[in-house]
């Protein structure tokens, strides 16, 4: 993939660091990831996915999502 390609965080390889783009979720569930820190133009970093869940690193802090979720945060590779 092209360093300008946009796909999702719960497509990133283990290892990534992704910058976001925008959720596509409920209103409630947007606010909630945003409260987590999962905010525009935020550096997040894939640690381990598998399970259905995937962990990721933002804001040095270790968060656990869903994939179903985490499919839901579009993201772009770093530039």
């Amino acid at each position: 993939m092209s360093a300008r390609s946009t796909l999702t965080l719960g497509d990133i390889p283990i290892g990534a660091s992704v910058r976001i783009r925008r959720l596509n979720s409920r209103p409630d569930v947007s606010t909630r990831l945003r409260e987590l820190g999962f905010c525009e133009n935020e550096v997040v970093r894939c640690v381990t996915h598998g399970y259905g869940n995937i962990i990721c690193e933002i804001r040095n802090s270790r968060v656990g999502l869903d994939t179903g979720l985490a499919r839901g945060i579009v993201v772009s590779y770093l530039e």
